[in-house]
């Protein structure tokens, strides 16, 4: 009887540790996919990008967010722009950075 009552106990403990790393993985996943990256954030890896191709004069980025859609795929942007001297002259680029995830959805020369 004390074996049957241990083996429902470690029974009950291991769907208990189950059910809880579930949920505590479902619940993790659900949150971090609407986390916005904030937009000073995202414009340090944008530079430090650059930055292994030369300096840079200046750089700026929106705080706002722009909606964006290319095909079926929608998202929220941060736009923003870099400068710097290429060939001794002074070229701009501008881009929209994805704010989920900081990844550069289109970068322009100017």
């Amino acid at each position: 009887m004390l074996l049957s009552i241990q083996s429902q106990f470690r029974n009950g403990l291991a769907i208990g540790i189950g059910v809880g790393l579930l949920s505590g993985f479902v619940s993790a996943s659900f949150t971090k996919k609407d986390k916005l990256l904030q937009a000073d954030h995202i414009l340090e890896k944008i530079k430090d990008a650059f930055l292994l191709e030369g300096p840079i004069e200046g750089s700026w980025i929106e705080h706002t967010m722009q909606p964006y859609q290319k095909f079926a795929v929608k998202t929220q942007g941060y736009p923003g722009g870099i400068t710097r001297y290429e060939d001794d002259q002074l070229v701009t680029y501008e881009f929209l950075a994805d704010a989920k995830t900081g990844a550069i959805l289109e970068l322009n020369r100017i």
